[in-house]
């Protein structure tokens, strides 16, 4: 009787771990600046405070109070310290490959989403905030950080097959924002308020005048205090074709070059949104009371 054949099983590949020594202290250093960037920022953002170093009507404050200013109804910069707490949580992620991974990821999605911020403000906005640009430059050092610390154990996988699939998440991602962005916003106002109709039409009778931007936000916000009102206002357009545009002759034979201004009885409200109870009392409103 013939004995078996035995095969021999053959033995299994063992994966070797690599385990760093300590925390990434640089990347933990740049990280924990954007943490102190977007933190003030953010907090700023949630209290109504002013931005310090951003003038009213200025670029910063152009940016800041843009659209863009917001994702998902929250604050871009709570956004951004979302970004910088996670690169500081994986700076303490102990498995080499894995640490290089998640840096990698969330270091490039948070460029390039910079990055289009950055091209917002200067080709749609034209404007500059120079929070948002330190932050492009915190994100970009950590970026090529990332870039220089790639592990040997990874030098196989080509950088083209570790950009690409997150490159293109972030494009899908990117370009639908920018299509929420950019849609106009709906325009079914509702019926007029009789009082608010009546300050309207006496700011006419008043002569006053409302010098604005169609690209302003503090013009926009201003407007909405009038609700279905707004046409009735003595507003004067002094840029329509864009912040880098020469703006009209009336606005500029009138000193105007922050928006809003506002010119009551000879004085002008320059660069703020004044609320309706305010223009009533200055313009001598008899239902100023309606508004307290």
């Amino acid at each position: 009787m013939s004995k078996k054949s035995r095969t021999r099983k053959p033995s299994k590949t063992v994966e070797t771990i690599v385990l760093r020594p300590g925390p990434n202290w640089p990347l933990l250093a740049l990280s924990g600046l954007g943490l102190l960037l977007t933190g003030y920022l953010s907090f700023v953002a949630f209290t109504g405070g002013a931005v310090q170093g951003c003038a009213v009507g200025g670029g910063c404050d152009t940016v800041l109070s843009s659209p863009w200013s917001k994702l998902l109804g929250l604050p871009t910069s709570l956004w951004g310290l979302v970004a910088y707490a996670t690169l500081a949580a994986i700076a303490f992620v102990p498995r080499v490959d894995r640490h290089w991974s998640y840096a990698w990821t969330v270091s490039l999605l948070g460029v390039l989403y910079s990055l289009y911020l950055t091209t917002v403000s200067l080709t749609i906005l034209g404007s500059t905030c120079p929070y948002c640009l330190t932050s492009l430059a915190l994100m970009s050092s950590i970026f090529g950080l990332v870039i220089y610390q790639r592990p040997p154990e990874l030098a196989h996988r080509s950088w083209v097959g570790l950009t690409a699939p997150r490159a293109a998440l972030a494009a899908v991602v990117i370009f639908t924002l920018h299509a929420t962005y950019t849609a106009p916003p709906p325009e079914d106002l509702g019926p007029e308020d009789p009082t608010v109709r009546a300050l309207a039409e006496h700011l006419e009778e008043k002569g006053v005048l409302f010098y604005g931007a169609s690209w302003c936000p503090h013009c926009q916000e201003q407007k909405r205090l009038f609700g279905a009102s707004v046409k009735r206002l003595p507003y004067v357009e002094c840029s329509v074709a864009g912040p880098n545009a020469p703006q009209s002759a009336a606005c500029t034979a009138a000193g105007v070059n922050t928006y809003p201004t506002w010119v009551i009885n000879g004085r002008s409200y320059v660069g703020q949104v004044m609320t309706l109870a305010e223009l009533a009392r200055a313009t001598g409103f008899p239902q100023a009371s309606a508004f307290n």
